[in-house]
């Protein structure tokens, strides 16, 4: 990422963000940390609405930051390249955030198949589409970061989200194939995996999580946006390709990886 001299530090502060997914918890939640430590441009990518708006208005309040929205939507890959290269023709993009997706509802999923390919295509190929649109920028101009919001529930399937799951398989299997074709390029790639992440916010708490949310348990390793902030900057400045959080679940991620099929299917997961 390169700064107002020019110079190229691998783990500086972006001077300018792209969220995709413009209205993500833990987009804004990013955004906001980011901006404390000197990012000075933010554009959010998503549908246009009023909280699209309303979180543009968030980010803004916290003064010294330009913030733009532009109109994104995941399922609609044929004008990417065309939405997204509005933010890239107003200067450099340091770091883009893809932090959009569903997580849908498994039972009522199940039971609708084209509700089922919504999820997969907003979560895999809206993914991959923004993906490859932003690393060509990144990468037309030397220089950026491609942070990748993944999850735990990628690392193998379980009976509770396999559809979500499954999803988020691609995206990360895309994802760290991208990391490979951009080595040498100036374009950095930096896949993030959450465990159970807490869909309202601490202000909320007592209310019901939205519907399809599902319920944090001993082995998904709940945390919040702004802890998934906090890893997601540490990485930047570290350097890192892989991103745990929190970061002991990269321990029973690859415990449950190899676990035989027959316990996995016992566990309270």
């Amino acid at each position: 990422m390169k700064d107002a001299s020019g110079t190229s530090p691998v783990s500086g502060i972006p001077r300018s963000l792209l969220v995709l997914g413009g209205t993500s918890e833990i987009g804004l939640a990013t955004a906001r940390r980011l901006i404390v430590r000197g990012t000075r441009t933010v554009w959010l990518a998503g549908r246009s609405s009023p909280a699209l708006d309303t979180a543009a208005a968030g980010l803004r309040a916290l003064g010294g930051v330009e913030v733009r929205t532009v109109a994104f939507d995941a399922l609609d890959p044929g004008a990417h390249a065309e939405t997204l290269g509005k933010a890239f023709a107003e200067g450099p993009v340091d770091l883009v955030l893809l932090a959009f997706g569903v997580l849908g509802d498994q039972a009522r999923d199940e039971a609708d198949p084209p509700a089922a390919a919504r999820v997969a295509q907003t979560n895999y190929t809206g993914g991959v589409s923004a993906g490859l649109v932003c690393a060509a920028a990144l990468q037309a101009q030397g220089h950026g970061a491609l942070v990748v919001l993944s999850s735990v529930a990628a690392e193998r399937a379980r009976r509770a989200d396999f559809i979500y799951g499954s999803s988020k398989a691609g995206l990360d299997a895309f994802t760290q194939g991208l990391g490979d074709a951009m080595r040498g390029t100036g374009v950095r790639v930096m896949v993030v995996r959450p465990g159970f992440v807490r869909p309202w916010a601490p202000a909320r708490r007592g209310q019901l999580p939205p519907a399809g949310a599902q319920a944090p348990t001993a082995l998904t390793m709940a945390t919040t946006p702004g802890e998934v902030a906090v890893a997601v900057e540490a990485g930047l400045r570290r350097g890192a390709e892989t991103v745990w959080v929190p970061g002991a679940l990269r321990v029973l991620a690859t415990a449950l990886r190899v676990l035989p099929r027959a316990l996995f299917r016992r566990l309270p997961i």
